[in-house]
């Protein structure tokens, strides 16, 4: 709409290893992230049961939604810049949402519906990351 057909927007070239690289690790800790919100209340449920206390650890939700942000958002504008598609930031802006509802609001509660909430945030950031992964891919399979 507003491009000049004569001069296309130039495709940004980022070192491609970089970007997979990013992707792989934005993937992989959504997906640990998300197991984390399920299993956790189940841990502290039954770690009374073997003798355990877990009180008293340093609750790192809050970070990791501010990481999770910042390389979702850095990761998925530089494969936006090779691939031009917009399906990732479709699963990644609920994702964030949710992860930010999760942890920054009353629901940050540690109850079975901040996991709920925090585990499907993970998970859409996890599949987030891998739908950019495979733009990425199909773009750089794609150029001459």
């Amino acid at each position: 709409m507003f491009q000049n057909k004569n001069h296309p927007p130039e495709v940004m070239n980022t070192p491609a290893m970089t970007l997979h690289k990013a992707d792989r690790v934005g993937f992989a800790a959504s997906f640990l992230c998300a197991l984390h919100c399920a299993l956790w209340p189940w841990l502290l449920a039954l770690a009374p049961a073997f003798g355990l206390e877990l009180g008293g650890w340093i609750d790192l939700d809050q970070a990791f939604v501010v990481f999770a942000t910042l390389l979702g958002v850095s990761t998925l504008t530089l494969g936006w810049r090779r691939h031009r598609g917009f399906h990732a930031w479709a699963l990644l802006v609920p994702g964030l949402v949710l992860v930010w509802v999760g942890a920054f609001s009353p629901l940050h509660n540690h109850s079975m519906s901040h996991a709920i909430v925090m585990t499907i945030g993970g998970l859409l950031l996890a599949l987030a990351h891998l739908v950019n992964l495979r733009l990425t891919h199909s773009a750089a399979a794609s150029r001459p």
